[in-house]
């Protein structure tokens, strides 16, 4: 069964490994108290898992496997940019710090969308 994952799939193995190492720096910077601290961790285990399920992702052995982890990858990264916005809504981190890895979060999103929807034509 031949099916399309992604011109560059090691380009998107790359991008989603150093969003998961941004996502581990923001992380070390949040203050010491237990709000910030809850957080980070929804934040560390959702960001981290973009990059993790996009390699599975790519070691699919279906296209159907293929598209659930993609659907996975598109919760998790959606997810981590929730928690960004929870840190500048809650007033733990200003919005000028967090935009560029928020908006990494948002052009991640929209790739895996659009290779979602190519692949379940």
């Amino acid at each position: 069964m031949k099916y399309e994952k992604e011109e560059k799939p090691e380009d998107l193995k790359v991008r989603t490994k150093k969003y998961a190492l941004r996502v581990i720096k923001l992380v070390n910077t949040l203050p010491k108290n237990m709000v910030a601290h809850e957080i980070g961790r929804q934040l560390l285990k959702a960001g981290t898992s973009v990059g993790a399920n996009t390699r599975s992702a790519y070691r699919g052995r279906s296209r159907k496997e293929f598209i659930s982890k993609i659907g996975v990858v598109i919760e998790e990264c959606d997810e981590s940019l929730f928690w960004m916005e929870i840190l500048v809504e809650s007033g733990i981190m200003k919005e000028n710090i967090l935009k560029p890895l928020m908006n990494e979060a948002d052009e991640l999103i929209s790739i895996f969308v659009s290779i979602s929807k190519k692949n379940k034509q």
